[in-house]
This record gives C-alpha cells, sequence and structure tokens, in this order.
C-alpha cells in the first residue's frame, strides 16, 4: 500500500513539475516575442518538447528539448535564465549556427558560436534576460573583440582556430557563454528541417529586423551574424574561370593517344613507334586578364593583399594559366596611380613582396576602363576575357558596356552604395573567403 502511495505522490510531483517548467517556458517565449517581434517566425518554428534531454536545453533545428526540473531549478535561481537560454538557442538557429558543425573543429566552433550569440544578447539588452554575469562576460567579450576583430562567429572561431584555447581559458568561457547543449548539432541527417528552410526563416528575420526595430534593441551583432548566415555562397574559383579562353597548351594530349598502338611499334620496329604522341591539347585556360585595386582611403592594404594573394592562387595552378600569360594590375583611386605587368609567378611574388599601394583618393572607376581600352588599341592585349575590380563599390560606374566581362569583388555588404551595371557581375569577398588555404 505504501509503496503505491510513494508511485502516486511522485507521479502527482512529476505532473506538477511538467506543468510548472511548461508554464516557465511559455512565460520566457512570451517576452521575447514581446519585445523582439521581429523574431515571431523563428518562435514560431520551435515547438518545446519536455523531458528528452536531462540537466539541460538543447535543439535540433525543429524541437526545443528541456528537462522541466531544470528548468525550475535555473528558473528559481534567476528568473530571466530561461528567456535568455530560449533567445540564446533561437538565435543558434538564426545565425545557422548548427548547419556548419561538420566542416569545423567543434570544439572551437562551439565556443565561438556561443560568445557571438551572447555578444548579441547583450546588445539587444532588454531587462526580462539579463543575468548576473552579464557585466563579466562584457569585459570578456570587449577583448575578443579586439584580438579577432570582430565578435561573429566565424571571427572568434578564426582567432581560436589561430591561437588554440587552453585548458583554463575553455573552463572560464564555459562558465560565461554556455548555455546549450549543443547535442543535436551533429545529427543533421535527422533534422525535420532543412537548411534551406533555416535559411529562408533568417532571411524574413532580417527583414522584419529593419520593419520592426529602427532604432529599438538595434544590434549591430544580430545584423553582422544575420548576414554572415543568410550571405550568398558561390564558389569563387569558378566565378574566375569565366576568363578563360581556348587555346593550345603545349603537353600531351591523353585523350587522343593509343597506347597499344605505340608500345606494339616499339616491340616490332624497336625504337620506332607507330604513332607518335600528340604535343598540344585543346583546352580552356586563362591567359589575359587584368585586376583593379581600388586604392581609395576606405580599401585597407592587407584585405587588398589578401584579395590579390587568393585570386592569383586560384588561377596560377597548371590546371587554368596557360605557360605564357599576361596579367595586368592596376591601381586606381580617381585615376590610374599604376600598372605591373605579370607574365610569371616571379613577377607576381615581386609585386606583392616590393609593390607599394598608391592613390588612397575619391574613387572614380571610369579612369581603369579608359585606361584599358588605350592598352587594346595599342595591342597589349589579344583577346583579353575580363576585368575584376576589387572595390569598396562607392564611385562613379561607366555607362558603357565594355568587350570583356567585368567582375565587381566588394569588401562588405552595404545596402547604401549604388549597384553595379546590369552587364557587371557583382560578389561580396568576406574575410573568410580571402583566407589562404
Amino acid at each position: 500500500m505504501r509503496s503505491k502511495q510513494n508511485s502516486d505522490h511522485e507521479s502527482r510531483q512529476n505532473t506538477k513539475v511538467k506543468a510548472l517548467a511548461e508554464r516557465v517556458m511559455r512565460l520566457a517565449r512570451d517576452s521575447i516575442m514581446m519585445h523582439l517581434r521581429f523574431l515571431d517566425t523563428a518562435l514560431a518554428q520551435l515547438e518545446p518538447v519536455s523531458g528528452k534531454v536531462t540537466g539541460c536545453m538543447a535543439c535540433d533545428g525543429k524541437y526545443l528539448y528541456y528537462d522541466p526540473v531544470y528548468v525550475l531549478r535555473r528558473y528559481q535561481e534567476e528568473e530571466s535564465s530561461i528567456a535568455h537560454i530560449y533567445l540564446h538557442i533561437v538565435l543558434h538557429c538564426i545565425f545557422f549556427h548548427s548547419f556548419q558543425y561538420d566542416k569545423l573543429e567543434r570544439e572551437y566552433w562551439d565556443m565561438a558560436a556561443d560568445m557571438a550569440v551572447e555578444e548579441t544578447i547583450l546588445e539587444i539588452g532588454f531587462p526580462d534576460i539579463a543575468m548576473k554575469k552579464d557585466e563579466e562576460r562584457a569585459r570578456k567579450l570587449h577583448w575578443m573583440k579586439v584580438d579577432a576583430g570582430g565578435l561573429t562567429a566565424e571571427k572568434i572561431y578564426r582567432y581560436f582556430k589561430k591561437n588554440g584555447m587552453g585548458p583554463l581559458e575553455k573552463k572560464e568561457l564555459t562558465a560565461l557563454f554556455v548555455q546549450d547543449a549543443h547535442r543535436y548539432w551533429d545529427s543533421q541527417e535527422e533534422m525535420s528541417i532543412t537548411p534551406q528552410q533555416w535559411k529562408k526563416i533568417s532571411e524574413r528575420v532580417k527583414t522584419d529586423l529593419k520593419t520592426f526595430s529602427r532604432d529599438k534593441n538595434r544590434s549591430e551583432s544580430l545584423e553582422k551574424n544575420l548576414a554572415q548566415a543568410t550571405r550568398e555562397h558561390y564558389d569563387y574559383g569558378e566565378l574566375l574561370r569565366r576568363f578563360c579562353v581556348m587555346g593550345e597548351d603545349i603537353r600531351i594530349n591523353e585523350d587522343e593517344f593509343d597506347y597499344i598502338y605505340y608500345t606494339y611499334g616499339l616491340s616490332v620496329y624497336g625504337n620506332l613507334p607507330l604513332v607518335e604522341p600528340l604535343e598540344y591539347k585543346e583546352e580552356h585556360k586563362v591567359k589575359e586578364f587584368v585586376i583593379v585595386l581600388d586604392t581609395s582611403a576606405s580599401c585597407r592594404g592587407e584585405t587588398v593583399r589578401g584579395f590579390l594573394r587568393k585570386t592569383y592562387s586560384i588561377l596560377k595552378g597548371s590546371e587554368n594559366f596557360f605557360h605564357k600569360i599576361n596579367v595586368h594590375i592596376l591601381q586606381c583611386d580617381n585615376m590610374v596611380q599604376s600598372d605591373t605587368k605579370i607574365t610569371c609567378d616571379a613577377d607576381f611574388d615581386r609585386f606583392m613582396k616590393e609593390g607599394k599601394l598608391q592613390g588612397f583618393g575619391a574613387t572614380d572607376f571610369r579612369p581603369a576602363f579608359l585606361y584599358l581600352e588605350e592598352l587594346r588599341e595599342r595591342g597589349e592585349f589579344e583577346n583579353l576575357k575580363g576585368m575584376i575590380y576589387f572595390a569598396d563599390g562607392y564611385g562613379i560606374y561607366p555607362e558603357t558596356m565594355p568587350e570583356y566581362e567585368v567582375i565587381f569583388a566588394f569588401t562588405q555588404e552595404d545596402d547604401n552604395r549604388m549597384p553595379p551595371p546590369p552587364w557587371a557581375i557583382s560578389v561580396t569577398l568576406y574575410d573568410d573567403m580571402l583566407e589562404e588555404e
């Protein structure tokens, strides 16, 4: 009898705990919804589920799992903690953090993602999510921003990957920034919501943020992380291959060489093969193109050098470049400041070591195009296929479409700059895209 009474009492207690925890979770969600209306789509996507996890809260992109006992204990310790963790998890989803898990070093990415989210929460800053350790978090994030150059998860991750994370530092950062378990980030194939669906939600949040927030709850960190999550992904190398031309390369054409006849001739006639290998092959490769560097004051030297190294390293491989090349690197602000001709790797290495950026005035794209027309008229190019112009985007574009393809590569997203002409391709090259592999 006593055993049955104990069992009934335990069952009633569990039901009560579950009901209270459900109410706390609902209050947390309503609080976020009331203050941050632009997150309504993301909040609606996550369905809270009780009991699947123990001692934590976690999310698989569709369900937000929570331990009722854990929720009530945290709520009793600090009322704002559950709303804080709830928002922390929602931001992970709209920042696309879980969908990059398989490509990165997980220990570093886990911490970088948590720190980026906490920075956003601190910037949003409404009372229902404020916590006791916020000042300590803010101090640590200030110095991380100085060291990493920014507080998106990607920048923090690159900092950890370069500098490592010792056991004492990991313990300190865990106590300050880890709010949820990332155990379901490793099971992407089991997710009932696709990355494409979350990307659409992130795009919606990005749009609603501009509509609802105005100056209220304006967060630079939120905007930067959303820009990172919703940015267009493309193959920069594939874009550069648009500059390729068909031509003969001096190499054996394996496709048209028959080894049976060749070896038969050697075996029968000694030194006389029946078929000589062809010494040329028709291939699409890069022979001539132009790189223009915007050397106005807004383009930093190291960013420009990173762009040059990345672009040249993609194209200089034997599968992309002909043996004889004609590449011009122009420096231009409101006039062409210099023209360096590259015919081989040694020329490029010399330019990277000894070349200095020149200009730093206002930006005008037109002089570079006019200068190229002069070079073409003088016979400097046989078949110029393209130009890639690395710039901040604040300049005067030419009105006439040239006879070669043009790519404008911008240093960052900016809704305020004028779009390039419709005949030009525009791309944004982020810092991680310019890193050498």
